[in-house]
């Protein structure tokens, strides 16, 4: 497990495997980064400490990637869903956020809204109105009925048909990271003084920098 990881870590920092694995058998063996930094030059061929800082950062990201990756793949498996496909998708995702993106679907999950509408028969009521937007939905709605799952009427249908398609869309992992990308590059932090409330009060004045405030989210500081 350890090679692959040493190998990107030595990618990313632009130094040789050599420096990075000696690196990882000193902190593994207990050796803090400034004391590798300091008194073990010789051993990692000159890493300082803003390298090794982020060496030993991403060290533990990595090695913590991996370990979910394989519990990921133990669980889909388990189901009979792996397939090689997903299997491929699974094995190269960089980031634990795209792994679990990836992992969602399979999840072991409490009876949603959306599972209860598709146990009662309105998933190919809710692919043919997303696929032809032309439809009537209350017209279509009328023959998917079924009041013993709960769907006494066409407007109880529809809704179950929301819930469905909204599940399988948060599920969806390629989806879910444009949406994600899309909303870094694109939306707003905004905040703006309730209505009622006064700006001169003392517990409110302190915030008075947002009471119209806007900024993009990909500039927002994370302390903030």
């Amino acid at each position: 497990m350890t090679q692959p990881i040493v190998l990107q870590i030595a990618a990313e920092l632009k130094v040789r495997p050599a420096q990075v694995q000696a690196a990882v058998e000193l902190l593994d063996g207990g050796a803090t980064v400034p004391f590798i930094a300091r008194y073990r030059k010789e051993a990692t061929d000159g890493l300082d400490d803003i390298q090794l800082r982020e060496l030993d950062a991403r060290l533990a990201y990595l090695r913590e990637l991996a370990e979910r990756r394989e519990a990921v793949l133990k669980s889909i498996a388990e189901q009979g869903k792996l397939t090689p496909e997903l299997e491929a998708a699974i094995r190269s995702a960089p980031t634990k956020q795209e792994l679990e993106d990836l992992y969602l679907p399979y999840k072991v999950k409490r009876r949603t809204k959306g599972l209860i509408a598709r146990e009662a028969g309105l998933e190919p009521l809710a692919d043919k109105l997303f696929a032809d937007p032309s439809l009537e939905p209350l017209a279509e709605a009328a023959s998917f009925i079924n009041a013993e799952g709960g769907f006494a009427d066409a407007h109880a249908v529809l809704d179950g048909v929301r819930d469905l398609l909204s599940e399988r869309w948060a599920e969806d992992a390629v989806l879910v990271g444009k949406l994600r990308e899309w909303l870094w590059a694109e939306a707003l932090f905004q905040s703006k003084l309730m209505d009622g409330k006064s700006p001169d009060t003392p517990d409110h004045a302190k915030f008075r920098d947002y009471f119209d405030y806007a900024e993009p989210i990909r500039t927002v500081p994370s302390h903030r």
